[in-house]
């Protein structure tokens, strides 16, 4: 029984990727967006924030300090004033400082690309051990630099798998990560463009308030969209 839920809700996912495809395109891993130092800190500004405002925030950052050694020894109040386009600029601004600090006190230079040959559990470890680093941006780093097969759970992504049933009722963020993982496809360029084009399906049409749902190309693999429009 578990496995014919189990492969029904494979093939839901499956069908959700072919039609996502459709309508938002493949998207390509090479080359990544930014260095893997960058992708981590941008990550770190971006909980909770816009992507225009965590842009503002790390340009403003760099413009003052222009190295990740300055970064690290920035004023933590001063340094909190320049990401304040971001939410939660104080409690950020110190993990940003303490984790520069702690990954050039251990490698010795502000570098990450190491990780590239580490296991993927010993890479999430090791990025999960910094300060302010959760189990997303972990694996939003080790796919995006790294192409590791992990799969990324913002709070767009997490809404839309929640909605449609690729995830049970409650399930938080933290354990979706892995669900989602054994459900789809095992490539990095698939959960690479499942995750960018679910995060973009997030954005446009199911929105956290008033979803376009009779517009939905998945409306029809939905749980949400059956039980409100239900007759």
């Amino acid at each position: 029984m578990l496995t014919d839920q189990h492969n029904t809700i494979q093939k839901k996912a499956r069908d959700m990727y072919n039609i996502f495809l459709h309508e938002y395109g493949e998207r390509s891993l090479i080359p990544p967006r930014r260095d893997p130092m960058t992708e981590l800190i941008m990550t770190m500004l971006s909980h909770r924030t816009t992507q225009q405002n965590e842009k503002l925030a790390f340009e403003r950052m760099w413009d003052a300090y222009g190295s990740w050694e300055a970064i690290r020894d920035a004023d933590e109040e001063t340094l909190a004033d320049l990401i304040s386009r971001a939410t939660f600029p104080e409690p950020k601004a110190r993990n940003i400082k303490a984790t520069l600090k702690q990954i050039i006190e251990e490698r010795g230079e502000p570098n990450i690309d190491f990780l590239e040959d580490m296991s993927i559990e010993d890479a999430v470890k090791w990025l999960r051990d910094l300060p302010g680093v959760g189990i997303k941006t972990a694996t939003l780093v080790l796919l995006f630099n790294f192409g590791k097969q992990v799969m990324p759970v913002d709070t767009h992504v997490h809404r839309v798998s929640l909605r449609t049933g690729l995830l049970p009722a409650k399930t938080s963020a933290e354990k979706a990560h892995a669900l989602l993982l054994d459900i789809l496809p095992d490539e990095p360029l698939q959960l690479f463009t499942f995750h960018k084009n679910c995060l973009r399906h997030g954005q446009v049409k199911c929105t956290w308030s008033n979803p376009k749902c009779a517009s939905c190309p998945i409306n029809h693999l939905c749980d949400y969209y059956a039980d409100v429009f239900s007759v």
